[in-house]
């Protein structure tokens, strides 16, 4: 178990991109090499042994998922299993989520409920661009039921995305999926399930900060970009009526957790906010404290 009083922050946002057993993925790289140039990060990938080893460097305990997009663009995905049993090992300061494409609606909710029952995962993560899917679209329903009857939190990608940036079509993702309001639906549908919003959504920021102040069931992560980048409102709700919704993400490796912090703290977050964005709302969340 994680000890939240001996660690800096908990990042809510960091990708599993290289299995331990299998090769990377053709189509997926191609993926990788347009990130890597949009993000201007390294195109070197780390092993999750190597994220591993990275966070606990720094003390901070982060949430571990994949992105299960096989439909979609038709890649193969790192295992959930594998991100599961190796969060396992450390999990003083790793917490294992899973992806499942929501294609595989009935038997992706089977799925969902033996990496919940059997293997310890505490939360998921859905991508609706690079999965193709309308997040309200009636196939995922059966597995946001099992989620749901959990209670646990679910990361929804929103606005846009740097994945298919600079390729040809943008690769053929379709950035609609994207948009925030399009998940209300589903936290109405769902009111036993947490939401989290990741990135500050832009083009559509506004629909996320709303959703969040008008559904208890509704987080953001600010992962995804730089704070110093961050649209006004996003600060403003944050120090403000969304200080308790509001967590600490990276996008890691894009984006480094300590850059991420730095450039944090010098936009004009209000020193008694940082520790609620850092630690504590996610700790909460993730039932890590009361």
């Amino acid at each position: 178990m994680i000890d939240i009083s001996k660690i800096e922050a908990i990042d809510v946002h960091v990708h599993a991109e290289v299995s331990c057993h299998d090769p990377e993925d053709p189509v997926m790289g191609k993926f990788f090499d347009a990130a890597s140039a949009y993000f201007k990060a390294d195109r070197k990938r780390p092993t999750i042994p190597e994220t591993i080893e990275f966070y606990r460097e720094r003390n901070i305990a982060f949430c571990l998922f994949t992105v299960d997009c096989e439909a979609g663009i038709g890649a193969k995905r790192i295992s959930n299993y594998e991100i599961a049993e190796i969060a396992a090992e450390h999990s003083d300061i790793v917490i294992p989520f899973a992806s499942i494409d929501p294609h595989k609606g009935k038997m992706g909710a089977r799925e969902a409920r033996d990496l919940i029952e059997n293997y310890g995962v505490k939360g998921f993560k859905f991508h609706g661009i690079m999965q193709d899917c309308d997040p309200a679209d009636r196939i995922a329903y059966p597995i946001y039921e099992v989620i749901a009857e959990y209670k646990l939190p679910a990361i929804f990608h929103t606005g846009h995305s740097g994945m298919g940036t600079g390729m040809r079509g943008g690769a053929g993702v379709k950035l609609k999926w994207g948009q925030p309001m399009l998940i209300d639906e589903v936290a109405a549908d769902f009111p036993d399930m947490k939401f989290i919003l990741a990135h500050p959504s832009w083009p559509w920021t506004d629909e996320s900060l709303s959703m969040a102040l008008h559904k208890d069931n509704v987080f953001i992560d600010l992962s995804g970009w730089s704070p110093k980048y961050f649209p006004k409102q996003v600060i403003q709700y944050a120090n403000t009526q969304l200080r308790h919704k509001v967590m600490f993400g990276s996008d890691f490796p894009l984006i480094k957790p300590e850059k991420w912090i730095a450039a944090a703290k010098e936009a004009g977050f209000r020193d008694e906010v940082m520790p609620l964005i850092l630690k504590d709302n996610a700790a909460k969340l993730l039932g890590l404290m009361k």
